[in-house]
């Protein structure tokens, strides 16, 4: 196309560029919601993949449990272990995802399914392809992702002992990455790098989505493969046992003991066939069922004789079965249970479930003190208490119906957190994955309830190799400007201390010092 020289259409086509560039913008930014859009799509149908494993793993257990057998055993130990690692490959590859949208920003405030660095490239390239295929432990994390998902395809079909027909139905696997088509970035030397390099974030996300899918539905090949083995059709009872449905195994004096006999694998029609009695003393039976009542009159264990004689209606043959019940009559009394552990923490939810035998959840009046605790209800049995201030001496009361009882809960601030850099606390750490982490981050290890730390801040002091230390003072867990000049300027046989480091945890009127951090750089 020549170029014009009048200045007028000159401008129109500068015009017409930068239009094409928006437009091209614009583009982008559907491509990536696309790809947003495609990974909750696999996520939906993956939980459906999900449902259906329960289904046949329901079926599973009830066949191994109808036709009791060492083949049938076997089978059910398989099915289990199928599921154990499908979970376990799921949760690795949730673990990796959960930190790719770390590392891409976080929640973007606008959409917070979203990173706020969905379009960023180099990310994903980092976290995922760089490093020494030489020594794991510099890899990135797609070399380690690679081989998971082969062993866990290998431990998968050795529980089918490697079936040729399930094997060619699994999905989950690795791609022949080595006779793909050139895709413009360079010569792909594994399958990290093939997968993963130079692609957005937003197009990763789906990847692992159907990662996950794919485990799903190759756990779904490995439990209908195991179910079609399984011996029997259907199931025959063809055995008998006295059997009581009790409304309620423990009761308040005074009460009434009530429980329903009947013989297992009973038929509605069987009529005048059975005879039930009880110590000795014969029920009415209607539908092959038998009702005892006894009044509780003194606390402790009581027992009872079962007796059930069936008459075969063609032989007249009469067969007896027999067996001893036992309940316990007891005084009312009251459970307080911390839902997650026996002491409170402060600056977090704490559930507690809250009962008394015999008494209606509507009825009980529950309050606390001690501690600065308060306490809501949030359902039929179920509070929330929060408190402020640590003591061995915190009471959950409980009244109403007749009675009234307290239990003691210590109160405790949140564990200290350990701060590492990625995932590590220290040792050594190649310098290209050294300069890749962005600060700090506080972990709180073993902590069952929902919180979460932060950095508030450290002194990062640099020893260059024959060179005198370089320190500097950040503020909060990523680094500033000071500290991500001198992280920048690290060298191999550097050492690199991270000292004075604080974190605040919810509940903290102040920060408190954690762990120090020491990192060789190779």
């Amino acid at each position: 196309m020549s170029i014009p020289k009048e200045p007028r259409q000159l401008m129109i086509n500068l015009m017409y560029l930068v239009l094409t560039a928006l437009l091209a913008l614009n583009v982008s930014a559907e491509v990536m919601n696309a790809f947003f859009s495609l990974d909750r799509g696999i996520i939906a149908s993956s939980a459906i993949v999900e449902d259906s494993n329960r289904q046949t793993m329901a079926g599973i257990e009830l066949q191994a449990d109808s036709y009791k057998d060492s083949l049938n055993q076997k089978y059910l130990d398989a099915a289990k272990q199928a599921e154990i690692l499908s979970a376990d490959l799921v949760e690795y590859v949730q673990a990796v995802r959960d930190t790719l949208f770390s590392r891409a920003g976080g929640p973007n405030p606008d959409h917070p399914e979203q990173p706020k660095r969905k379009k960023d490239k180099d990310v994903t390239t980092r976290y995922l392809v760089l490093g020494d295929p030489g020594t794991p432990e510099d890899d990135g994390k797609g070399f380690e992702l690679e081989q998971k998902i082969r062993e866990t395809r290998e431990a998968l079909l050795a529980l089918v002992d490697n079936n040729q027909e399930v094997a060619n139905g699994l999905p989950l696997g690795i791609e022949d990455w080595e006779n793909q088509p050139d895709d413009g970035h360079g010569e792909k030397t594994s399958w990290a790098d093939f997968k993963f390099r130079q692609m957005p974030v937003a197009a990763v996300f789906p990847m692992l989505s159907k990662m996950q899918s794919d485990t799903k539905a190759s756990e779904a090949a490995i439990l209908n493969h195991i179910f079609s083995k399984m011996t029997g059709e259907k199931i025959v009872f063809d055995g008998f046992e006295p059997v009581v449905s009790a409304r309620k195994g423990y009761v308040i004096r005074g009460e009434k003991y009530e429980a329903e006999v009947f013989l297992s694998a009973y038929s509605t029609s069987a009529g005048d066939n059975t005879k039930i009695y009880v110590n000795g003393s014969q029920l009415d039976v209607e539908s092959g069922r038998g009702t005892y009542t006894s009044s509780a009159s003194s606390i402790g264990t009581k027992k009872y004789n079962v007796k059930i004689e069936v008459t075969n209606p063609v032989t007249g043959e009469v067969k007896e079965y027999a067996k001893e019940f036992e309940y316990e009559v007891g005084e009312r009394s009251v459970t307080v249970s911390a839902d997650k552990m026996n002491v409170f923490y402060i600056g977090v939810d704490n559930p507690v479930s809250v009962s008394a035998a015999g008494i209606s959840t509507n009825d009980l009046r529950v309050s606390i003190n001690g501690g600065g605790g308060s306490i809501s209800k949030t359902g039929s049995a179920n509070y929330n208490v929060k408190v402020t201030a640590p003591t061995d001496d915190c009471r959950v009361n409980v009244s109403g119906g007749g009675m009234s009882d307290s239990k003691v809960f210590r109160v405790k601030r949140i564990p200290d957190p350990v701060a590492r850099l990625g995932n590590k606390q220290d040792g050594a750490m190649g310098n290209g994955t050294f300069k890749a982490q962005q600060g700090l981050i506080a972990w709180l290890d073993n902590f069952d309830f929902d919180a979460k730390c932060n950095i508030q801040g450290f002194r990062l002091v640099r020893v260059p190799k024959r060179q005198d230390p370089i320190e500097v003072v950040n503020s909060g867990g990523s680094y500033k400007s000071e500290a991500k000049r001198i992280v920048g300027q690290a060298k191999p046989g550097d050492t690199f201390y991270f000292f004075d480091v604080k974190a605040r945890c919810p509940g903290d009127k102040a920060g408190r010092k954690v762990n120090s951090l020491v990192f060789n750089i190779k």
